[in-house]
């Protein structure tokens, strides 16, 4: 008799090599096919809603690695929580106005911009960001992102414009729009204004000098101690071409300043602390000089000293901003060109103290326009200061260095500051109220919140206007008459449905006259002819209005949003922008919880570039590896963290993953003739072994429904995996494989029970992570009639159940024998080694254990649990491996069974071939095959 054909071997179609690249797209296009997204939808209904907020990615490239690892990471929780009770839409979102979009089209050598009106400028803007839309959205849908992509919210959408109007008016309502001049980063190349979310640094090579002013009037107090006219304020910079906007110096009332005499006879005023430092910068041996007095920096309030370069004063004023950091403690102050420098000569204007202004000697394009160095550009202005000074005898020091400056983000050129007229949002008016938001949103991490208030609690207030076209124009208009700035409710509910009608090409279509409402009159003078604003918003106050053009504006969303989840850049870019409209505006915070995720880098820990040809490009990784596998890369690691990734990382998360797959395949394959509905065995009446093993189960599914709840997805996949390789393939699936092959129909259904409810289980755990994988092993499985076999988002993730739940003595005693299971598997592996035996199915094993251990050991099956022939235990002494680590201690000796060996199972069984029993099969075997 062929007894083969009365082994259950395992029978699957699900293939061991899961092809992922070829077959995801099919796979892909079916869930679309069946409308999987908005199903899940349709079956949620009526659950509590869940809203994670998408940020807005920029539509102007295709998505790379950092994208990828930001969607994923958002699809993961929301097909979590619509598998936990929840009804979770997710609504994907793109931000589609600004600069590097209008840069863009004007590198377009094919479109020529003098022979386009604004309109039709912007209609080309807007259909470069809607193909950009299109491009992304498969590449975020081939990820397996479900959502609401044939609905996203667009920035450019007229309903979008309208909402972020009101906004803006229910901010001016308040008083929190203010148009002022003052210092902002100001970029040449784009010749427009810059928030603080779109500068990024680098480094940069720059000169630095002291210079020498020459003191002028020093109110009589410092005559007494030298020659005037060899006195001097010495100042320090890194922006030479600053020096023609100088207009004051800036000392530290409560700092001792010194007048050193240095070997020549010229007399510095520097700050006590900082004299050796500009000595040695110059050359000069700080030994040899002099302090010819010492005075506190209030007793120069008010002197002045003469420009080294221009026939002006510079007055000398008292400020808390100096330090002692650098340079020399007089701070060169120019408030053209700096926030802290603009303030303080503010102050002093407004006490009447001074008359200094607010002077800007450089034009928007970065071209110099003072008397000496008009028409140079403000970069070659650098070294024409520097040679000047060096010619007149006013350089005291200089010294080429490298240092950090600010860039913008979308031309990557250096920025300046330089003061202009403005609209701004006030952030000091509404600082105090977002801080304090804070307290009662969730972080994660922790450092999220303290980066936060101190980000809002410095920054200053919110540049806001544009001088470019394509975005949403800022709705003020102007009066003809008497030039009132008009910014009124009428006027805002007026533009806001005009535009939510027209689309905002409406406001540089009409003029003035005709977009104020009818019948409108200046509420200052009573005239009715108006000029209007010509500058947009910054995009920064497009994404942070989405709270309310998203939130507020579709029913079966919720305001304020449970969760924000973007990078860690977004402390300064849409979470405090959306935080700042949205207390400002509605006065709560727009989220319940902020999640940040890190940088992505190579397998070194560096930063991506193209220059140093490191970048992981997400097609790359779904071409070779599939979607799932970025997927399962994603909740691999942590990715509050810098999530590293290479060839080498993946290949490695390769193997992790044929491991959970093929854990899957071994359980499907046997599983092939089990029906869940007629074949299952109740818990109370499965074997111990499988109630143990649906215990391990349950505990994972503790420990995995824990981790998603606290959003530590590496913890998920690392619960998992070692569920897979340590409970299930070292254990559970090693010792069941002879009952499911061999065993009877009993035994057989037991161990299929256990099998089942852990599939089942397994796959909807992993579900939010391995969204192809899964799907593809729950439509091989087969599906009890309470089961939504359609796919296993539509089903819940399973719960803690106490029917798998033991008591402390069954944890005990499978404690024990598990650790026993593995000194006999450490001395099997040594006698295999030693060359005793092949197979342990070969061996019999003679265990020396005390009284009290032999007694727990009577009855247990332990050639099953061993997976060897027969074990024999003993409280004689026995020759063999001791191993004192073991929860039963033991001797363990090993050897080969000389008994004759059943060709059915395997197993070796002395009553083979005896008085009545079976000729050749064990007598286990015998009945089944006779039964």
């Amino acid at each position: 008799m062929d007894y083969n054909q009365t082994v259950h071997l395992p029978q699957t179609d699900f293939p061991m090599r899961a092809g992922l690249p070829k077959r995801e797209p099919d796979m892909l296009q079916e869930m679309y096919d069946h409308d999987l997204y908005h199903k899940l939808m349709k079956k949620n209904e009526g659950k509590p809603t869940f809203v994670l907020h998408d940020g807005p990615p920029y539509a102007n490239g295709n998505i790379h690695i950092g994208t990828a690892l930001n969607k994923i990471l958002k699809d993961i929780i929301v097909k979590h929580r619509n598998m936990t009770g929840y009804c979770a839409p997710y609504v994907p979102g793109w931000d589609t106005h600004g600069l590097p979009i209008e840069s863009a089209i004007l590198k377009n050598k094919k479109i020529k911009r003098d022979e386009l009106t604004t309109s039709e400028f912007r209609e080309k803007c807007k259909e470069y960001a809607l193909d950009f839309v299109d491009k992304q959205r498969e590449q975020f849908k081939r990820l397996g992102v479900l959502g609401e992509w044939e609905n996203p919210y667009l920035t450019l959408k007229p309903e979008f414009e309208a909402k972020q109007v009101e906004i803006f008016g229910k901010m001016a309502e308040k008083g929190y729009i203010y148009k002022g001049m003052k210092p902002v980063y100001w970029c040449p190349a784009d010749q427009t204004a810059l928030a603080e979310a779109e500068i990024e640094y680098a480094d940069d090579p720059c000169t630095t000098i002291f210079v020498k002013f020459p003191v002028q009037d020093d109110k009589g107090k410092l005559g007494q101690y030298a020659d005037l006219s060899k006195v001097y304020f010495v100042i320090w910079t890194t922006t030479p071409w600053t020096i023609p906007g100088n207009f004051a110096i800036c000392l530290n009332a409560e700092f001792d300043y010194v007048l050193l005499q240095v070997p020549g006879g010229d007399v510095y005023v520097l700050a006590k602390d900082l004299a050796e430092s500009v000595c040695k910068a110059a050359h000069i041996d700080f030994e040899a000089c002099q302090v010819l007095a010492t005075l506190k920096g209030s007793e120069f309030e008010l002197m002045t000293a003469k420009h080294p370069l221009f026939d002006r004063e510079s007055v000398i004023l008292n400020g808390e901003h100096v330090t002692l950091d650098a340079g020399s403690g007089c701070v060169h102050t120019a408030p053209g060109f700096g926030a802290e420098d603009f303030q303080i000569c503010q102050q002093y204007d407004k006490a009447g103290l001074t008359h200094i202004g607010v002077p800007v000697p450089v034009n928007a394009k970065g071209v110099m326009t003072d008397e000496r160095y008009n028409g140079q550009f403000y970069a070659k202005g650098n070294d024409m200061v520097v040679e000047d000074l060096e010619k007149e005898g006013f350089l005291v020091a200089k010294e080429n260095i490298t240092h950090s400056y600010p860039h913008c983000w979308r031309c990557k050129n250096p920025i300046i500051y330089r003061a202009t007229e403005q609209w701004f949002c006030s952030v000091d008016a509404i600082k105090d109220a977002a801080v304090q938001a804070c307290d009662s949103i969730q972080w994660k991490p922790d450092w999220g919140k303290d980066r936060m208030t101190s980000m809002i609690t410095e920054r200053n207030d919110w540049c806001i206007s544009r001088q470019r076209v394509w975005g949403v124009p800022i709705p003020i208009f102007y009066c003809d008459e008497c030039g009132a700035d008009i910014v009124t409710p009428e006027t805002i509910a007026h533009i806001s449905a005009l535009f939510r009608e027209h689309g905002s090409n409406i406001w540089f279509d009409k003029t003035a006259d005709e977009l104020v409402p009818e019948g409108f009159v200046c509420p200052k003078c009573g005239k009715t002819h108006f000029s209007k604003e010509s500058d947009i918003m910054d995009v920064w106050f497009d994404s942070g209005s989405t709270h309310a053009a998203v939130l507020d504006e579709r029913p079966y969303l919720h305001f304020p949003a449970d969760v924000y989840l973007e990078g860690g850049d977004q402390y300064r870019g849409w979470f405090q922008s959306s935080m700042l409209t949205s207390i400002a505006a509605k006065g709560v915070a727009p989220y319940k919880q902020i999640i940040t995720h890190g940088w992505t880098v190579d397998g070194e820990g560096r930063a991506m570039h193209k220059s140093l040809g490191n970048a992981v490009a997400p097609e790359e990784v779904i071409k070779d590896y599939g979607a799932d596998m970025l997927r399962l890369w994603v909740a691999s690691a942590d990715y509050t963290q810098d999530m590293r990734i290479s060839k080498d990382i993946m290949k490695q998360l390769s193997q992790a993953y044929l491991k959970i797959r093929n854990t899957a395949r071994y359980m499907l394959g046997n599983l092939c003739d089990f029906e869940p509905d007629t074949d299952a065995v109740s818990v109370e009446n499965l074997m111990e072994l499988d109630r143990y093993a649906l215990y391990r189960f349950n505990e994972l599914v503790k420990t995995v429904r824990a981790a998603y709840d606290r959003y530590e997805f590496h913890a998920v996949y690392r619960a998992v995996y070692n569920f897979c390789v340590v409970d299930m393939s070292n254990f559970y699936l090693d010792i069941i494989k002879d009952r499911l092959y061999c065993g009877n129909e009993a035994e057989r259904r037991s161990a299929q029970t256990a099998l089942y409810s852990i599939l089942d289980g397994m796959t909807r755990l992993i579900a939010p992570i391995l969204a192809f994988t899964s799907d593809e092993i729950w439509h091989a499985m087969k599906h009890a009639k309470d089961v939504d076999g359609e796919s296993v988002l539509f089903n819940e993730m399973p719960g803690d159940n106490a029917a798998y739940a033991l008591d402390e003595a069954a944890k005990a005693r499978w404690e024990k024998l598990v650790s026993l299971r593995d000194a006999v598997n450490k001395a099997l592996e040594n006698a295999r080694n030693a060359g005793v035996f092949k197979k342990a199915q070969d061996t019999e094993i003679t265990l020396s254990v005390s009284e009290a251990d032999a007694a727990f050991l009577a009855g247990v099956d332990l050639a099953s649990l061993c997976i060897v022939s027969k074990v024999t235990v003993t409280t004689e002494a026995v020759e063999g491996e001791r191993n004192e680590e073991s929860l039963i201690p033991c001797t363990i000796a090993v050897k080969l069974s000389e008994a004759p060996k059943c060709p059915r199972c395997w197993n070796h069984c002395d009553s083979i071939g005896t008085e009545g029993h079976h000729a050749e099969l064990c007598d286990r075997c015998a009945a089944v095959v006779e039964g």
